[in-house]
């Protein structure tokens, strides 16, 4: 009897062991076949090429699940690093039976803070030419509800420096995933180059006098047509308040809709990853407008990754009938098009014409492009402009020196800071 109790404890130790294995066994006689990431009034099949929710390295682990045996440990892990990418109170996750038998569906459910607070720098650069350029804002949100608030002093974007305030509410899921609902204010006090003045009065009726402020007020809605393609819709309210040669107000109000297209390819050994976009604005009387314009805006850009490399091709063409205000002009010769130039060699009051290319290649952060392109009016010849730059950047992180092919003296420009 003196052994009696080391059998018992070895017996028991064996029908534990047992019991384990047993849950182990029959955890691993179902495979994963579907993989669901779900929030508040929200749900996304993580399998979904589109799917811009989770971050890259997230979802691929999430993908790694799909035709492997259901291991509850690693759903554990999973759950913990999905809380901490979406900041929010829990995470759990569900078995359900799949379609086919000895399959099953994984469904984790995020459940998001009630409130939440975020700063934002949107931009902030220096040009050596055009000096700095900022702009940030604050938010909140309170469930599926985001209310922020913005300054900018943006002297890059535009033919003019414009400094104000903004104001946005936005809510991404209006009764379902598919319908978003968004309200934008701002409010600008601009500054203007004598370049561009001069060339104002040189051409009159050719857009607006160069005003003292502008405001804009545009409600939109976005919808998801299908995974690939997004429909933004929307009206634009904007006024204009002359300083020459009397103050008065114009207004430039116009429908304006976005179809957004990417998709990103995974069948060859290379990551790309294709964006399409059309922009159209329309301007007309029956909305008040004293200005009666079409604007077409169109962007194609492709980006192919393979390890450290990296190479995109963007070409962007626009044109404009009728005449636009000088802030719905197409502007080259800044941190977007044609870097080296300077916008005010180009074009002092931009054109309602507009065509670039850009290549750039990158290996890791260091980065070499190429542009070409041209910003004219209808009516006048185009002049082909083409820059050629290298740089460091590292995600939204930028430093870049340009340089505007031409003949005689070339003064490079540097570009520095962040642009998302």
């Amino acid at each position: 009897m003196k052994y009696s109790w080391l059998g018992c404890l070895l017996l028991g130790s064996l029908l534990f062991a047992g019991t384990q294995d047993s849950d182990l066994n029959v955890n691993r006689r179902y495979t994963v076949d579907t993989v669901m990431v779900a929030g508040k009034g929200w749900k996304t099949n993580v399998a979904d090429q589109q799917n811009d929710r989770l971050s890259a390295g997230l979802r691929k682990d999430l993908l790694a699940l799909i035709g492997q045996k259901l291991n509850p440990g690693i759903l554990d892990g999973l759950a913990a690093r999905l809380k901490k990418d979406f900041s929010a109170i829990e995470v759990s996750h569900h078995v359900l039976r799949g379609d086919t038998p000895d399959h099953v569906r994984v469904e984790f459910e995020v459940r998001p803070p009630h409130f939440g607070v975020d700063a934002t720098v949107t931009k902030f650069l220096y040009d050596s030419k055009q000096g700095w350029s900022g702009a940030g804002s604050v938010g909140f949100t309170v469930q599926q509800n985001t209310f922020a608030f913005g300054l900018a002093s943006d002297g890059d974007t535009l033919n003019e420096r414009f400094a104000g305030i903004s104001a946005r509410y936005e809510n991404k899921h209006v009764g379902n995933d598919r319908v978003g609902l968004r309200f934008q204010f701002e409010s600008y006090h601009e500054q203007w180059n004598r370049t561009t003045l001069d060339a104002l009065a040189a051409l009159p009726g050719q857009t607006s006098d160069a005003y003292r402020t502008r405001q804009n007020f545009q409600p939109t809605a976005t919808i998801s047509l299908a995974k690939p393609l997004t429909l933004e819709i929307g009206v634009g309210f904007q006024r204009f308040q002359s300083q020459f040669p009397a103050a008065h107000t114009e207004a430039a109000n116009a429908l304006i809709s976005t179809l957004r297209y990417h998709r990103r390819l995974t069948e060859s050994e290379y990551q790309q990853d294709v964006y399409a976009d059309y922009t159209l604005r329309a301007a007309t009387k029956l909305l008040g407008s004293d200005f009666v314009y079409t604007s077409h805006l169109a962007g194609l850009h492709y980006r192919a990754g393979h390890g450290k490399h990296q190479l995109t091709e963007q070409v962007v063409a626009g044109t404009v009938s009728g005449r636009a205000p000088l802030a719905d002009r197409f502007v080259a010769g800044n941190s977007y098009y044609l870097r080296g130039w300077n916008k005010y060699d180009i074009d002092p009051i931009g054109g309602n014409r507009l065509v670039h290319n850009t290549v750039e290649y990158r290996y890791g952060p260091f980065q070499a492009f190429y542009d070409a392109g041209a910003v004219w009016d209808s009516g006048q010849p185009a002049t082909a402009r083409h820059s050629l730059g290298v740089g460091f950047k590292e995600s939204i992180f930028s430093l870049a020196v340009a340089f505007p092919v031409r003949s005689g003296h070339v003064e490079p420009i540097v570009m520095i800071g962040m642009i998302y």
